[in-house]
């Protein structure tokens, strides 16, 4: 397999290798620590693509998943991108510490990124080490001569990236380069360096942003041959094996047509349930409070017992003192005293003539008299005699 691990754009005659020393082309080397490889091949692109050194617009183009010659597919892509379980293809801290060290770099890498200077640390530690599978169109950002550089290219199947949230490669591990979505149509057929051995520009593809941030990238196990899930941000220390695998297997052909594919898990928050309608409110028998009156009770009809008032618990209701007393209704009592039928059985001796009737004769009372009792007369006892 031929080809070459460039990192720059520099100038060069058609057919020949564009290829330098990585300290004057690239930002750096960020290789995994365990001297695996990062990256096979570079072919830098002519055609419509953005001259070297002129911006790169996030302009792809059209075509659906696995659509031949520089189809767009999105990051979220089961396959896009495979790995080594438990293994990172590309050392972040490196990367981290190497910008540090040279000022200018770290502010043309931010520039580059779209990202402040002092977010750098941060952009690169949200990155997900990946590794291509198939020849993938990017645009490139290097860096010369103390300022930045941008160019089209396409990167060969096999080199290792960093992948943002959305699956997009943003950079090249093998020197550390920024990557951005290629401008334009391109023209992958166009170009300068050495092409390696399958290299087919019908079959080069363009990653488009997944529709929504993922909290994972469904990539193949290039050593079993399996499917993995490695989570974004994640070096591959939580790599697992994904709960739902793909409808496809590992070995299929990411270029070509590829069948419907659940959404990825996502980080967006669900949106909230809507709130549930109140229920109806169930009528109770309320018990009283302070201050309220209870209303006045129907009259109870003669000889039917009277209602209870006090709750199921047994605890009175309280009836506040400053409640009306009710009027007009009949009382629980009786309300006359009967007169005592007389019986034909003799009660007693007979009255004495000479005392007054006893109805006559007031209670014995400590009340104020309300009437005067009157004195016999001596010929009322005459009367009498006679």
């Amino acid at each position: 397999m031929g080809g070459t691990r460039s990192c720059g754009g520099s100038s060069g005659s058609a057919g020949e290798p564009v290829g330098s020393s990585v300290g004057s082309s690239g930002y750096s080397s960020v290789g995994p620590s365990d001297g695996r490889p990062v990256g096979v091949g570079q072919f830098v692109g002519t055609g419509t693509g953005a001259p070297v050194g002129s911006s790169v617009a996030a302009t792809a183009s059209p075509g659906g998943v696995g659509a031949a010659g520089g189809g767009q597919s999105p990051g979220s892509t089961p396959g896009l991108y495979g790995g080594t379980r438990s293994v990172a293809s590309c050392d972040v801290g490196q990367q981290i510490r190497l910008l540090a060290a040279d000022p200018a770099r770290e502010e043309a890498f931010a520039q580059a990124a779209g990202v402040p200077r002092e977010g750098v640390p941060d952009f690169l530690r949200g990155l997900t080490p990946v590794v291509l599978r198939a020849d993938t169109r990017v645009g490139n950002h290097g860096f010369r001569a103390g300022s930045a550089t941008t160019f089209q290219s396409v990167l060969q199947a096999g080199t290792a990236v960093m992948a943002d949230g959305h699956g997009l490669p943003r950079v090249r591990c093998a020197c550390g380069n920024p990557l951005s979505r290629p401008a334009g149509a391109g023209d992958a057929e166009g170009g300068r360096g050495e092409k390696w051995a399958g290299y087919d520009p019908a079959r080069t593809v363009v990653v488009a942003p997944a529709p929504k941030t993922v909290a994972e990238l469904v990539v193949v196990d290039a050593d079993h041959n399996s499917w993995m899930a490695r989570a974004v941000g994640d070096e591959g220390a939580r790599d697992r094996t994904p709960e739902v695998p793909p409808p496809y297997a590992p070995g299929t052909d990411i270029t070509g047509p590829l069948p419907d594919v659940p959404p990825a898990k996502s980080h967006e928050p669900k949106p909230p349930k809507p709130p549930k309608p109140p229920k109806k409110p169930i009528p109770s028998r309320s018990t009283p409070g302070p201050g309220d009156c209870p209303p006045p009770a129907a009259p109870t009809p003669p000889g039917e017992a009277v209602a209870a008032t006090e709750e199921p618990t047994g605890a009175p209701v309280p009836v506040p003192t400053n409640c009306p007393t009710p009027t007009g209704l009949p009382s629980d009592g009786p309300t006359e005293e009967y007169p005592e039928l007389p019986t034909d059985e003799p009660t007693g001796s007979p009255a004495d003539p000479d005392e007054p009737p006893q109805d006559l004769v007031p209670p014995m009372t400590d009340e104020p008299q309300t009437s005067i009792r009157l004195p016999w007369r001596d010929d009322m006892e005459g009367s009498v005699d006679g």
